[in-house]
């Protein structure tokens, strides 16, 4: 395999920066990440797409609709990058508990 075909490691604190990945990726990276948030706790997550045309923040939110594991999702506030960012709260995993933002 080489690098650029190599795993990235993500942080799980709820941050998620889309800017480091082409956007084809995104489907996968999201289908990966979410589960492994909602199982570590983390269940608040901001997805950073930026501004741009706005397409990649659509396609981000058209994903989130059609998860189970997505209780909620919208437009962050101004605060929090306005439109360039998609705040979403996950499920719990029966048991568990999850952090606060």
């Amino acid at each position: 395999m080489d690098d650029e075909e190599a795993p990235v490691p993500l942080p799980l604190d709820g941050r998620l920066d889309l800017h480091l990945f082409h956007p084809r990726d995104v489907p996968a990276l999201l289908e990966a990440y979410i589960p492994e948030c909602r199982a570590a706790g983390v269940l608040h997550l901001e997805i950073i797409h930026g501004k741009g045309t706005g397409a990649l923040g659509r396609r981000v939110r058209a994903l989130l609709d059609r998860r189970d594991d997505v209780l909620h999702h919208a437009v962050a506030d101004e605060r929090r990058g306005g439109w360039g960012v998609t705040l979403v709260t996950l499920r719990p995993l029966p048991g568990g508990c999850g952090t606060h933002p």
